[in-house]
């Protein structure tokens, strides 16, 4: 019998807190693949949000403890592009021991992991909506998860592999189908006003393109886009990818 591949589940905090069904779907959407994950229950943040705000020296211990949780599994897979895009290319402020390289060379964003290492995009799921994609920058352009509207050459996605294996789905296409939804972790912080601008242009885009519901596979830019939505009550659902794929509506 073929060994199955051992799999570290890795949560980002702000899904940990705020989204937990994401995680759910997630680990559910794993398991329907038989693969053995496993949730290391020391694990925390990533050290992105002190990365990103110029705190590279003081976030070693976490990026110290990140490794320490996830060296012994054969991938670790989390469903957020912009949390393993850091795990790959920003743990070089390590020293780059064979742990530490076995875990950047092994993290996958969960779309990627399935059409990429599993060689799957068929999970019979079923979703009868129009949905809108929203390719987040750190997974289209930092992990590769498709091509990028500027760029010639064929088009590919990820995203858009599985979305469209999905039973009822209809993948509608945007005016602007890969522009930047304004988030960029504390930018959304520090350049309120333009994050906020950048996010109400987007949303109006899949409003344009008659979505019902937006997903995405970097739930930090759909929380962005849900808070917009909601406070100016405009009628899109946003879901997470991890969640369509794991529906059996």
């Amino acid at each position: 019998m073929k060994e199955k591949l051992k799999v570290g589940l890795f949560i980002p905090c702000y899904i940990n807190q705020l989204y937990p069904q994401i995680g759910i779907a997630t680990l559910e959407l794993l398991e329907k693949l038989e693969l053995d994950v496993y949730y290391p229950q020391n694990q925390t943040c990533c050290g992105q949000p002190l990365g990103n705000s110029g705190y590279e020296e003081d976030s070693k211990g976490i990026c110290n403890l990140f490794v320490e949780n996830f060296k012994e599994y054969d991938y670790i897979v989390g469903p957020s592009g912009s949390c393993i895009y850091h795990v790959k290319h920003h743990f070089d402020i390590l020293e780059q021991t064979p742990e530490v390289q076995r875990v950047r060379n092994n993290a996958y964003e969960l779309c990627e992991f399935i059409v990429k290492v599993l060689g799957k995009t068929d999970f019979g799921a079923s979703f009868p909506y129009k949905v809108g994609l929203h390719k987040s920058c750190h997974g289209l352009r930092g992990l590769k998860l498709g091509s990028c509207s500027e760029v010639q050459g064929e088009h590919f996605s990820t995203e858009e592999d599985l979305l469209k294996k999905v039973k009822g789905l209809e993948l509608m296409s945007l005016n602007r189908k890969d522009e930047c939804c304004g988030f960029g972790g504390t930018f959304a912080v520090f350049e309120e006003a333009i994050s906020a601008k950048m996010g109400k242009d987007r949303v109006q885009d899949h409003l344009d393109s008659d979505v019902e519901v937006l997903t995405g596979a970097d739930h930090s830019c759909l929380m962005h886009l849900e808070g917009i939505i909601n406070r100016n009550k405009k009628p899109i659902k946003v879901m997470h990818i991890a969640e369509i794929l794991n529906s059996s509506l």
